[in-house]
């Protein structure tokens, strides 16, 4: 399944990559490919990551769709990206990244305020949300305002 990607207004003068971003619509066919155990892809945290965020991505958008919500994702020509933005029909929107471990959480924060920072929110308004999607642990609000929310606590 591809991805399209989000075309904000931003206040930055990086040009926008629009090329498709895909992921597996069942992430467990490329694991079932792989033929790979539970230690193997422990073994590749890199490629469990990928695997993790296509499986984030798929849920998202069956709660987007259930909402008349769409899923993108966002890429610039600096290296900045965005692994889902959820936007809704009235052009309400929100961003999250997607991090299999509890270590990377502070990256993803990181990336998602670098990225709250360039889109103009005059004309786009400001996020519903800020959220780093988590593996496991426990939910909560960062004192920055980036909500931390493991996989098991998302819905419709």
């Amino acid at each position: 399944m591809g991805e399209p990607a989000w075309a904000p207004h931003l206040r930055s003068r990086a040009r926008l990559r629009s090329a498709l971003k895909r992921h597996f619509v069942d992430p467990s066919l490329a694991v079932a490919a792989l033929g790979a155990s539970p230690n193997r892809l422990l073994d590749d945290l890199e490629l469990l990551g990928f695997l993790f965020e296509s499986m984030v991505v798929r849920d998202l958008r069956v709660y987007a769709q259930a909402s008349n919500a769409r899923v993108l994702q966002y890429r610039d020509e600096t290296g900045l990206e965005v692994d889902a933005i959820i936007e809704a029909a009235d052009g309400t929107w929100a961003a999250f990244e997607v991090k299999l471990g509890g270590a990377l959480i502070d990256e993803g924060a990181e990336n998602l305020l670098s990225f709250a920072g360039r889109v103009d929110t005059d004309r786009c308004g400001v996020p519903a949300v800020l959220g780093v999607i988590s593996a496991s642990g426990i939910g909560f609000k960062r004192p920055d305002g980036i909500l931390v929310i493991p996989i098991g606590a998302l819905g419709p």
